[in-house]
């Protein structure tokens, strides 16, 4: 299955069922950025982190290759300060 994308710039409930996130491409970053992945069907932050929160660079690409990063119930990115992304998803 070919990967589907969402651009985001705050945070944003990007697949609401099971799926992969197959990447992250960050174009813009700023303002002292930080992104967080839940695994959640809702803009919600208490379900399962898949990617514990981290420093995002500008024009930087984070591949998930071969499988992806599984999601049982969605993916949902928290974003705080200034970030433009591109979300990569199954």
């Amino acid at each position: 299955m070919a990967s589907t994308y969402k651009q985001i710039t705050a945070s944003a409930n990007i697949k609401s069922s099971a799926g992969k996130l197959t990447g992250i491409f960050i174009s813009a970053a700023s303002t002292t950025p930080t992104i967080t992945v839940y695994d959640s069907a809702a803009t919600s932050a208490s379900d399962p982190v898949i990617l514990a929160t981290f420093t995002p660079t500008a024009g930087t690409s984070f591949n998930f290759p071969d499988q992806g990063v599984y999601c049982k119930n969605g993916i949902y990115v928290a974003i705080s300060g200034t970030v433009s992304a591109t979300i990569l998803f199954e």
